[in-house]
């Protein structure tokens, strides 16, 4: 957004602040038990994103932008530009994250020769991240166009594929049926369900680490089509589920489910954990963390 521009000139005296002390740590003599201490750069980079979860984003785009200007290669070039795009993800801009993601994208056009299966899966996964930032923040044309074009560029993975094209379509069902969901239509969002239930039983070997995100989908559409009781079950589900528990948006579909069923009580303390939890530098900690910051009027 253009207050980074306003703000860059205070911005770059924090980068002084933050960087020094991170600096001192990483020249540490390595921890027991064999750990290489981080590099200089590894800790500027952390605390970059720190300052993203805590809203000072223009702060952090001012050390992301340095780190990108002495970035000792494309593919640590492309790195800054995905943290940026995240950076503008936290400020909820649809449009500078999908501008940054492209960039990205761009990188891994070059890398199709040296490492085509990696290289188009990469590429189908920024415009999937791009989509999940627009869509969180209600931008669902725009969301829409991004994952569809994510499972274009997915499916260009030549043979042999290592990323099946089952996976695509499964993530595509899955984004069309929210999509459906939050535009209010319930029969839509259903049938997107239903078909992303089918691609996992079809293909057990995907199915392993993506049915987990079933229950997740159907507590998704039941709370935006106002079926509320089915949201809290299949909610719940998700956070019950191997490999959910800590997610935050998770818990922040939940928080909102409560909210919208009147319990205060129950929906301040899970928004609570969803922000405690939103310490990544991802789309779901991207939207939980400024978002759960409001409804719990944190400065």
């Amino acid at each position: 957004m253009s207050r980074s521009r306003v703000f860059v000139r205070r911005a770059a005296l924090v980068v002084v602040g933050a960087v020094l002390p991170a600096i001192a740590v990483a020249q540490q003599p390595a921890p027991a038990g064999g750990q290489p201490p981080r590099t200089p750069r590894q800790d500027s980079i952390r605390a970059a994103n720190r300052l993203d979860t805590d809203g000072r984003t223009a702060e952090a785009r001012a050390m992301f932008e340095a780190l990108r200007r002495s970035a000792p290669d494309k593919a640590a070039e492309a790195a800054m530009d995905r943290a940026i795009a995240m950076s503008y993800a936290f400020d909820g801009d649809c449009a500078q994250t999908t501008r940054y993601e492209r960039k990205v994208i761009a990188y891994w056009t070059t890398r199709e020769a040296a490492e085509p299966q990696n290289a188009f899966y990469q590429q189908g996964e920024m415009a999937n991240e791009a989509a999940r930032v627009c869509i969180d923040q209600g931008k669902l044309k725009d969301a829409e166009r991004l994952y569809r074009l994510g499972r274009e560029l997915g499916l260009r993975e030549p043979e042999p594929r290592t990323h099946p094209v089952s996976l695509w379509d499964y993530r595509t069902e899955h984004a069309l049926a929210r999509l459906a969901a939050r535009r209010g239509k319930a029969a839509d969002a259903a049938r997107h369900v239903a078909n992303a239930r089918r691609l996992l039983e079809s293909d057990t070997v995907m199915a392993k680490d993506q049915r987990r995100f079933l229950p997740y989908l159907e507590g998704y559409v039941a709370l935006y089509t106002n079926d509320l009781a089915t949201a809290e079950v299949k909610l719940k589900e998700t956070l019950a589920t191997a490999g959910n528990a800590n997610a935050p948006y998770f818990h922040w579909l939940l928080a909102e489910t409560y909210e919208r069923q009147g319990k205060a009580v129950e929906a301040t303390a899970m928004y609570r954990l969803a922000y405690d939890k939103a310490l990544g530098h991802n789309p779901p900690a991207a939207f939980v963390r400024p978002a759960a910051r409001k409804k719990l009027s944190l400065a």
